[in-house]
This record gives structure tokens, C-alpha cells and sequence, in this order.
């Protein structure tokens, strides 16, 4: 069943007069299935032209639930300075962490992976990294699954490179899969498609349309 609606865009701006890219990602839910769980999601993130993050919100009205994480990035001497918070039912909770490492957050760290050059990766190969919840500064994984032919919403086939972003959760540390996101593998590493997993169900975003890539598209597959 469709139960809403999901969209990504990725735009080159500025913040605080400083060259930026801009993500967002909204997921909205349809009326049909209001009743059951409401999902009203909206993530916005900044990063520098090297990648490395400088903002980060994300409002989420899931269930009965409506929480609001904000990230602020800085750097100096060396480190990433890491000031977050998470605020519940008119109740916020900050955190402070000053970080050897960079850290990313759910938006940004796409940014990232499409930087990777993974020419020499392995299917299973994990890439450890550091990343804000909105509570907390904790170990995160990204696993490169694949490559993979994958049809999109504009009726080309590209060549894809297949990444998830996993948790581990339970005593065992059992494999649970966040986030799947698929991008073209050629220079451009364009997002082809994205699914997140939620408590009830999934939500999915596809590419419609390519303008003004960098690149050649090498990943074409097939044309439509």
C-alpha cells in the first residue's frame, strides 16, 4: 500500500556567506493511513564544499511523537565541535562533544559516501564513521553491498553502487538496516534511489530527473 510520499534534493548555496551544499529530505504520509501512524518527517543539512558538516535539523511527527534534533558543526584545533539537542514534548536535552574525528549526521554522511572512490571495495566491506543523533555522538556503520542495475523513475537503467547504513541492536548485535541508498556508478555518484526503514514500514525516494551533471553518465545501462 502507498502510504505517502518522499522527496530528496541536493543544491549548491551558501552559509553564513561560506560555499555550501544544501540536503533535504521530507516524508510525508497520506491520509489512508493517518489512523494508523502519522509520519510527517522533515531533514535538512548543510555541509561545506569539502563535506564536512556545519548544520543539521530534523523534525519528526511519528505517531503521537513530534521530536526536533539540531546539530551545530564547528571546527578548531584540530576537532570537531559537536553541539547538539533534542527537544521532547517542551522538554530539551543538550549535549556538548569535541570530537578527534569528523562527525557526520544522517543527511550528510550521503554526501560523504558519494565521495568515496570504491573502485577497490569489496561487497560486505564496512566504513566505520562517527555520527550525531541528536543525543549522543555514536559509532555508526556504512556497508557496501553491491553493484546493482536499477531502473529509474525516468526509464533509464543505470549501474548502481548499493550502500546501507546499519544499527546493531539486542544483546546480540543483530544487523538492522537504517538506511539503502543506491548511486550511479560513474564520477557523479548521483542518488538513484533511497529507502528508509521506519517502525512501520519503509519509505522510499527515486530519481525523476538528472540536469546539469558535472559528469558523463557512464552508468547508463540502457536508455529509455
Amino acid at each position: 500500500v502507498k502510504a505517502g510520499n518522499a522527496s530528496m534534493s541536493i543544491v549548491q548555496t551558501t552559509r553564513h556567506g561560506k560555499p555550501a551544499y544544501r540536503g533535504s529530505l521530507v516524508t510525508r504520509g497520506n491520509k489512508r493511513v493517518d489512523d494508523i501512524f502519522v509520519l510527517r518527517d522533515t531533514l535538512l543539512c548543510y555541509s561545506g564544499t569539502d563535506l564536512a558538516p556545519m548544520y543539521f535539523r530534523k523534525g519528526a511527527h511519528e505517531g503521537k511523537r513530534y521530536t526536533v534534533d539540531e546539530v551545530k558543526f564547528s571546527y578548531q584545533n584540530g576537532k570537531c565541535i559537536v553541539d547538539q539537542q533534542r527537544t521532547l514534548r517542551g522538554n530539551t536535552d543538550k549535549h556538548h562533544d569535541e570530537m578527534p574525528v569528523c562527525v557526520y549526521d544522517m543527511l550528510s554522511i550521503l554526501l560523504q559516501a558519494r565521495s568515496y572512490d570504491p573502485t577497490e571495495y569489496k561487497p560486505g566491506q564496512k566504513i566505520l564513521f562517527s555520527m550525531a543523533t541528536g543525543r549522543a555522538v555514536e559509532k555508526q556503520t556504512l556497508i557496501y553491498r553491491r553493484k546493482e542495475n536499477y531502473k529509474a523513475e525516468n526509464g533509464v537503467t543505470y549501474r548502481c553502487l548499493v550502500f546501507s547504513l546499519v544499527e546493531y541492536v539486542g544483546e546480540e548485535k543483530k544487523e538492522k538496516e537504517v538506511i539503502t541508498f543506491y548511486i550511479t556508478d560513474d564520477r557523479n555518484h548521483l542518488p538513484v534511489r533511497l529507502d528508509m526503514y521506519l517502525n512501520f514500514g519503509s519509505a522510499k525516494a527515486f530519481l525523476t530527473d538528472i540536469k546539469g551533471n558535472r559528469h558523463p553518465l557512464t552508468s547508463i545501462v540502457k536508455e529509455r
